[in-house]
């Protein structure tokens, strides 16, 4: 067998061809491949990227490698940063880079490192997203963010790149639920809306805050009436109870809604 290469087959006994690698002690699985020759040209395109430093993150142009885009990331960090990660991550300083495909790299927190090494990042419908524990979880949630949030409405890229997931780049203008940021003539507030059997209006409010117990308000007076709906509940850690209290009591919910929650209970 030529090197780096063993022959094996697959499930339906069709032969196959595995490449492999060894590099400071680590040994590197790099694929199957149709044929023998293949499989050592894989072996001598990793061989040359572990070897030559003249070959960097920056200047590697993916196409042009019969290894996966993912495996040569995964090869030159090992080979700069001295850690091997099976998933497509290149290393910096402060920040690492994830590339979901070789044109799409997503900039993240160092402190992030431990989870995206374990985890796999995917894209679905728009949405990035990891498996975690057998669930799909947003990457945005780690952020405080909705799962329907919407870019530019309830959250920002504070230097305008969308690829740039570091914790100090997004701010998270609305992570209430029914909440919506409103600016008119230079004056900031906060719409509430429920959805019921479509989107209700709560009310207007200066404080975010004040827009996020009115949604609970809301959503209790429902439960009051008769709607057996389960409301998601917005959690204000930055007030003690006494104070979530007053403004419980003192936040007005329009009457317009009242009077539609009677009709609701009337009808049922």
């Amino acid at each position: 067998m030529l090197a780096g290469v063993f022959r094996t087959q697959k499930k339906n006994g069709t032969p196959c061809y595995r490449s492999s690698i060894t590099y400071r002690s680590k040994h590197i699985s790099l694929g199957s491949f149709t044929n023998e020759l293949q499989a050592h040209y894989a072996y001598l395109e990793a061989d040359r990227l572990l070897k030559n430093s003249h070959i960097t993150i920056a200047n590697a142009v993916f196409t042009n490698f019969l290894l996966s885009h993912e495996k040569v990331v995964s090869l030159l960090n090992f080979r700069d940063n001295r850690i091997y990660i099976k998933n497509p991550i290149y290393m910096f300083r402060s920040y690492f880079h994830y590339y979901l495909t070789a044109d799409e790299i997503y900039k993240f927190d160092i402190d992030d490192l431990f989870y995206f090494s374990g985890h796999k990042l995917l894209r679905r419908g728009g949405h990035l997203y990891v498996n975690d524990y057998g669930m799909q979880v947003t990457v945005l949630s780690r952020y405080g963010i909705r799962n329907f949030a919407v870019a530019g409405r309830d959250y920002v890229f504070a230097n305008q790149d969308p690829y740039d997931l570091r914790y100090e780049n997004i701010i998270n203008i609305n992570p209430f639920h029914g909440v919506q940021r409103r600016s008119q003539n230079g004056t900031v507030s906060y719409d509430t809306h429920i959805h019921i059997n479509g989107d209700c209006r709560v009310g207007n409010y200066k404080t975010l805050y004040e827009a996020a117990i009115a949604y609970n308000k809301a959503a209790d007076f429902a439960k009051q009436h008769g709607i057996s709906k389960n409301f998601p509940a917005n959690f204000i850690t930055e007030l003690s109870k006494k104070d979530y209290e007053k403004v419980y009591a003192d936040v007005e919910i329009s009457e317009k809604y009242k009077k539609y929650l009677k009709k609701a209970a009337c009808c049922t």
